[in-house]
């Protein structure tokens, strides 16, 4: 079975019922307003985003984390709802610092079974993902008071130094590219010295590689990297595939049921992937 056929029986027989809309908006023609719909279902009343949409917790409180997910599923299926979008980043606005600065959870997560990781330094305000949630408004073409008041605070933040952890500056660049002060040359010398960055594809082990940050071809980051890196990745894409046709993860969620949720959302963006670099 190809790639392809196998990846797609993976989604439609074991990913929750958002990645398999998102699957056929991104690969059936599927219109884009059911991801829209199967969203609601994580939105909650305050207008921010929770349910456990981001796996790794499931916790049913709006969390920054989760409306950066929202974001992402919506982006990737060239879809929109200004309400949705309005509401969230009205939450965003009211749970963010005076700078504008929000975390990635809270201490709400601590009531429900969460992944190991999920612990108090998510609590903090920081680039992570503050920086990110920016830029995703920057390409959702949304404005808002909070954004600017968010992007300033991260323009300053950036100046002062870069997060010395791949996801971190993975948001920065988010960030980066709607600025001016998106330094090629900067962002080059600083990814050898981050943690959890993962530049060589034989590497097996959890990390953020280049084709996190360069996930099509015509990303805006794709520079940093040399078409030989790339390819590599690709390989390794490949090469990783299970033999149930899905992709795996390595790290621990909370439970089997997150595994294959987790599971559904990085096959779904491996099958994204390989399709832009037309390796499908």
């Amino acid at each position: 079975m190809d790639i392809f056929t196998a990846g797609r029986d993976f989604v439609r027989r074991d990913a929750r019922v958002l990645e398999r809309r998102l699957f056929a908006s991104v690969f059936e023609g599927a219109d884009p307003q059911g991801v829209v719909d199967a969203l609601r279902g994580f939105q909650n009343a305050d207008g921010g985003f929770g349910q456990g949409l981001e796996p790794d917790k499931r916790c049913p409180d709006s969390l920054p984390l989760d409306v950066e997910v929202a974001f992402d599923t919506m982006l990737a299926a060239g879809a929109r709802d200004e309400d949705m979008i309005r509401r969230a980043v009205d939450w965003l606005d009211s749970v963010a610092t005076p700078d504008g600065a929000v975390p990635l959870c809270g201490p709400a997560v601590e009531g429900y079974p969460r992944a190991e990781h999920i612990t108090e330094w998510t609590y903090q305000p920081g680039i992570n993902p503050t920086a990110g949630l920016v830029g995703r408004l920057h390409k959702l073409g949304v404005e808002h008071p909070w954004r600017d008041r968010a992007a300033a605070w991260c323009a300053t933040e950036l100046a002062a130094g870069f997060p010395e952890d791949a996801h971190g500056l993975h948001e920065a660049l988010e960030f980066l590219e709607h600025t001016a002060d998106a330094d090629f040359d900067r962002v080059r010398e600083w990814l050898p010295k981050l943690q959890h960055y993962r530049g060589d594809a034989a590497d097996p082990s959890y990390g953020v590689t280049p084709l996190h940050l360069a996930p099509t071809p015509d990303s805006f980051w794709r520079p940093l990297f040399t078409d030989a890196q790339l390819e590599a990745h690709l390989d390794r894409l490949v090469e990783d595939q299970q033999d149930d046709g899905g992709w795996a993860i390595t790290w621990e969620p909370p439970g089997p049921a997150a595994t294959l949720e987790y599971r559904g959302i990085v096959t779904v963006g491996a099958l994204r992937t390989l399709k832009a670099y037309n390796r499908l």
